[in-house]
């Protein structure tokens, strides 16, 4: 994962025609850092190992069942603020790319060098999403839906998509969602084109795998996701040219808000499901990024709010080494901390709010631990 999200460092020369794919939108680069991308990428990461801050044990409070909510997925249609997380950090996936592609163009890779590199990374991405679901079930099987597995197919497809010039790339874009919309409209499940069981995608997992997964996800949706990994390397392309600070609040502004419109337009017929990732789902969700890019950017980079970020960039530095973290030592560390916070029984209802965050600040506090002697997991 951090391996994908990795330091978004511009390099000092701008001949980066091996690694970027139109010299349309060769970016005029600079040795400096989006430290705006840096806090989102870490905010994400944080939200991500959270376990939902332990509000999902807060279902029916009369009081914070509404923000209990937030941090869980829907049952089907619609989306909360927990059906965000994957589309931001796919996105941030995306922003990453053309970073990590230039910098790696100016210290002179070719583009099949590159290629490899992408092709490999995938691999690990997968084999490591294998190993961490095995552990953590406790169980021998293979999946293709945990979203390392997901980010290994969008990051693929994305930097062979990046390699087209810029109308391919939003013609490639627009294939796939409606490519998706349609395989799943012309192979309706029982209760119709989007129905939570029989659809093409549980069909397809079916054949290939000899089972669904549980929650009715499908592997297919890589499919739209990386529509949503492209608008994010689109995004970073845009900002790498180094617009001043309004014009790129004004793109991010627009992006937002075509996205948003464009979804709930399309809503009625394609309805916005994010275990299948339906194409209304895509749009509407990276609306959503967008807006949460825009904060992002303006308090960091206009606003000028470095310091108050820094918790955030300890967690975004080492992507890798902390989901990992969360997916197999989580239940130990909750242990763990239990025998000295007592689970916090003493503060009633918000009991598992606060063990849940006494969790994540020891995960933290590793980070920063590593952070401090420049250690950083990559593949």
């Amino acid at each position: 994962m951090a391996t994908v999200l990795t330091e978004q460092r511009a390099p000092a020369k701008a001949d980066v025609a091996t690694s970027l794919p139109s010299e349309s939108l060769a970016p005029r680069l600079a040795g400096e850092r989006f430290l705006s991308l840096d806090a989102y990428r870490g905010f994400i990461m944080l939200m991500l190992v959270s376990h939902g801050f332990g509000f999902t044990a807060l279902r029916n409070h009369p009081r914070w069942g509404w923000l209990a909510a937030q941090f869980d997925h829907v049952a089907w249609e619609g989306l909360v603020f927990w059906d965000l997380i994957q589309p931001a950090f796919m996105f941030m996936v995306g922003m990453a790319m053309p970073f990590a592609f230039a910098n790696r163009s100016a210290k002179g890779d070719t583009a099949v060098r590159i290629f490899r590199h992408v092709a490999w990374r995938a691999l690990m991405l997968i084999l490591l999403s294998q190993m961490l679901m095995n552990i953590s079930s406790g169980k021998l099987h293979f999946q293709l839906i945990n979203v390392l597995s997901q980010i290994a197919f969008t990051y693929f497809f994305t930097f062979l998509i990046l390699r087209l010039q810029i109308r391919f790339q939003v013609v490639a874009a627009l294939l796939l969602l409606a490519g998706h919309w349609a395989l799943f409209a012309l192979f309706p499940g029982p209760e119709g084109a989007f129905s939570k069981t029989g659809n093409i995608g549980a069909r397809i997992d079916q054949t290939l795998l000899g089972y669904n997964y549980n929650g009715f996800y499908v592997t297919i949706n890589f499919l739209t996701s990386i529509v949503t990994t492209l608008m994010g390397a689109w995004t970073a392309l845009f900002l790498m040219r180094k617009k001043p600070h309004a014009a790129n609040l004004k793109i991010i502004a627009l992006s937002s808000a075509v996205c948003f419109a464009s979804g709930l337009a399309l809503a009625p017929l394609n309805p916005m499901v994010k275990r299948l990732w339906t194409t209304s789902f895509t749009l509407y969700s990276a609306g959503w990024v967008f807006l949460l890019l825009l904060v992002f950017y303006w308090l960091v980079e206009v606003r000028g709010w470095h310091k108050p970020m820094f918790p955030l960039l300890v967690f975004g530095m080492n992507s890798i080494f902390i989901y990992s973290v969360s997916i197999v030592l989580y239940g130990w560390l909750d242990r763990a901390v239990s025998v000295f916070t007592s689970r916090f029984v003493f503060m009633g209802s918000l009991a598992p709010v606060f063990q849940a965050t006494a969790v994540l600040l020891v995960m933290w506090c590793v980070c920063y631990w590593l952070y401090q002697r420049r250690i950083f997991f990559k593949i």
